[in-house]
């Protein structure tokens, strides 16, 4: 594989999922002014808790667009599917842009948006599977076939960069009551305008699915429930911690606003830390992976993130200032980067190619809707209901070391030996 094809190959299969991480990072960014422009109720705390459920909300919809989307990747091709889930993901954002308030239509309007976020979540969920799995089969080896799997969440770090970066812009150029007004609607409306350069992008991919003999039935559409729980229980733990920091660190910029008193500009620009410190570390950990290994990495970082979290809000409860706060996150992040990034390569090494998208798919779906989906509201109800500013972390904690639990009972299958990710005996 060239250089340049390298290049379009990565790009083309990354932009759905980049596209997923920009529409949430503004969505959390700006949960103020869509609890407040969405929502009638007259109390504050409400209004963001009501805005960051439905962002949760929109959760549920991703197992069966993993499910439905996977196995339609796993008979007819990952191109196909990836091409679907990326016109989805669009017209999602697009009517978040366009949607009218609360003001304007009542409660038709939490509906309206609780329809896009829904729509959103089944193409995300159909999304992760085709592409993990084309990046994966794409690659000339095994070697490079793990370091191919980190571009994932890098890809997911550029988009928080972006939107970080688009963020502060706005801020600079709007006033308060601008942003509150329409200015909240540019970002989904540019990740809407996305979409037409990612289709083009994925129109000259070449497919990877080997298709099966003649003589050989399709699996079923449950299959990789029935023979392979294990592997789906463990890519769920696995992808569980990892999740649960993303949304931490995506949390980071209400939390700047809402509990450090930010003004705008510095509480979205913690965004641009956190984004260069993930891709920085999920870039890094592809080359380190065939030195180090994937099980060291995901599991040390993992461990480092739960012994330093804590003690990191804790100095941010003090007083701490813009400087500060924007260098240690940056720095968490560098290990929320490695540990992801290379997780979602062990995802696509539990499952054989005629299931491996829809048990990728599924075993992230479902990790990201339960433990995902409701890390925000689990989030602003601790922080809301204690009055610190530190008791949430312990929540992070605990499911980054939940999440190293499965490299105890799946050590074998895991472990960091040349495995050739296209044949199983298991299947």
């Amino acid at each position: 594989m060239t250089d340049k094809k390298a290049v379009r190959t990565i790009a083309a299969a990354t932009v759905g999922n980049a596209l997923e991480f920009f529409d949430f990072t503004v969505f959390t960014a700006y949960a103020v002014y869509i609890g407040d422009y969405f929502f009638g109720s007259t109390d504050d705390y409400v209004r963001i808790l009501q805005a960051v459920s439905v962002f949760g909300l929109g959760f549920v919809a991703r197992p069966l667009g993993a499910l439905l989307i996977g196995y339609y990747a796993d008979t007819r091709g990952r191109k196909a599917a990836m091409t679907l889930t990326l016109l989805s993901m669009c017209i999602g954002s697009l009517l978040i842009a366009i949607l009218p308030g609360y003001r304007s239509i009542g409660i038709a309007a939490p509906a309206l948006l609780l329809v896009a976020r829904l729509l959103q979540g089944f193409s995300v969920g159909g999304e992760m599977g085709p592409a993990t799995a084309f990046l994966v089969e794409a690659a000339p080896d095994t070697k490079t076939s793990r370091r191919a799997a980190s571009w994932q969440l890098a890809s997911q770090s550029f988009a928080t960069i972006a939107s970080g970066l688009l963020g502060a812009l706005l801020s600079i150029l709007l006033t308060r009551q601008e942003l509150a007004g329409w200015g909240w609607r540019i970002p989904f409306a540019i990740g809407a305008m996305i979409g037409p350069i990612g289709l083009w992008l994925r129109g000259a991919l070449e497919e990877t699915l080997v298709p099966a003999e003649n003589d050989t039935p399709p699996p079923h559409i449950l299959s990789v429930f029935t023979r392979m729980p294990v592997e789906v229980l463990s890519g769920m733990l696995i992808t569980a911690g990892g999740t649960v920091l993303q949304y931490f660190f995506l949390y980071c910029a209400l939390f700047a606003g809402k509990n450090l008193h930010f003004h705008a500009l510095p509480a979205l620009s913690v965004n641009i830390a956190i984004g260069a410190g993930t891709a920085f570390g999920a870039i890094a950990s592809g080359y380190l992976v065939s030195r180090v290994g994937q099980t060291a990495i995901v599991v040390t970082c993992r461990i480092i993130l739960a012994c330093t979290i804590v003690p990191v809000f804790v100095l941010f409860s003090h007083g701490a200032g813009f400087v500060t706060v924007f260098a240690l996150l940056g720095f968490l992040a560098i290990f929320h980067g490695a540990a992801s990034g290379t997780g979602t390569g062990i995802l696509a090494r539990l499952f054989p190619m005629p299931v491996r998208t829809i048990g990728v798919g599924c075993a992230y779906s479902l990790a990201v809707t339960v433990f995902g989906g409701s890390a925000q509201p689990i989030f602003t109800v601790i922080i809301n209901h204690t009055g610190s500013s530190v008791s949430w972390c312990f929540y992070v904690v605990v499911m980054a070391l939940l999440s190293t639990v499965p490299f105890l009972w799946m050590r074998k299958r895991l472990r960091d030996t040349p495995t050739m990710l296209s044949t199983a005996s298991d299947t």
